[in-house]
């Protein structure tokens, strides 16, 4: 069998730990390296032969999308199958994605059967998909089944029901506030935010913030937030609705009220970028105090 080589390149190491042990499970005789950011990537690509890049937008030094335009700048990297896998997953992101020459667009968050669906897809269209298959399974079966790729630690992760992929943001101030218990209740209509699970979308109040994780409070529906699942977190502030959108996984997930049938769940989301950008983001909240000042003394 033939080596297939993926180059994997996220600021987030265990995306990238996740993201490669998930493609070795599935395709046995793959070959995958890793890149911190795209300017590590880029060194590998001048040195190496890759069949194909799996990419993060967000990264220091790089971005994806810079790496991806000096890739079809490369006469030898013209054709070569380059997937972004982002949290931006906006209409005008994809565009420039598109106008770039990206092979395809996998949205965080994610489930294996989705990423996997864009790696076969892209290295069919060239030809290369073959010499993989022979030797994979019947079903999408890896060491995680259906859960969320990006599930961010070592531990073992709640499995869960595949699920489509969230849609893409509308931007909070398109989106209906979501309507929290008087004692978490934002004292303005800033400290919301909007949570994208693999089931879907909800919009949550910030409880709390520091610049590892958020204390997130969301109205419970049928299908309950599970444990490592990978998320994203749009956060909207200032005057110039400027959004953000931060990557991380659920670290716990209780009841918000002490009763079993409590209408509200109480969400730690752990951060996991390490963009500086991202990072001098939190820190600038933290400022301001949205987890302080908006919300009533004492909840």
């Amino acid at each position: 069998m033939s080596k297939i080589s993926v180059l994997v390149v996220d600021d987030a190491a265990f995306i990238r730990d996740l993201v490669k042990k998930a493609l070795r499970n599935y395709f046995p005789g793959i070959r995958t390296e890793d890149a911190i950011n795209g300017r590590k990537a880029q060194a590998m690509l001048a040195k190496e032969t890759f069949d194909l890049v799996l990419c993060d937008w967000e990264m220091p030094e790089m971005s994806g999308l810079e790496l991806l335009t000096w890739c079809r700048q490369q006469d030898h990297l013209k054709t070569m199958p380059f997937v972004m896998v982002t949290s931006r997953g906006d209409k005008e992101n994809v565009v420039q994605a598109i106008q770039a020459g990206v092979s395809g667009y996998v949205s965080k968050p994610f489930t294996n059967e989705q990423l996997l669906t864009k790696v076969k897809q892209a290295l069919n269209k060239v030809g290369k998909l073959d010499a993989l298959m022979s030797g994979a399974p019947a079903k999408m079966n890896s060491a995680f089944g259906n859960d969320t790729l990006s599930a961010l630690t070592g531990g073992k992760p709640a499995v869960i029901a595949p699920t489509p992929a969230a849609a893409p943001s509308r931007g909070l101030l398109n989106s209906p506030p979501v309507k929290a218990p008087a004692a978490v209740a934002p004292a303005s209509g800033r400290g919301q935010g909007q949570l994208r699970l693999p089931s879907g979308i909800q919009q949550c109040v910030i409880k709390a913030l520091s610049i590892k994780e958020a204390l997130l409070v969301v109205k419970r529906t049928d299908t309950l937030p599970q444990i490592l699942d990978s998320a994203v977190l749009d956060l909207e502030q200032g005057e110039n609705a400027e959004i953000a959108r931060l990557n991380g996984y659920l670290h716990a997930v209780v009841a918000h009220e002490p009763k079993p049938d409590s209408d509200w769940l109480q969400l730690t989301f752990r951060f996991v970028d390490q963009d500086a950008q991202k990072l001098d983001y939190i820190s600038r909240l933290i400022a301001r105090g949205t987890a302080q000042k908006h919300f009533i003394p004492g909840a």
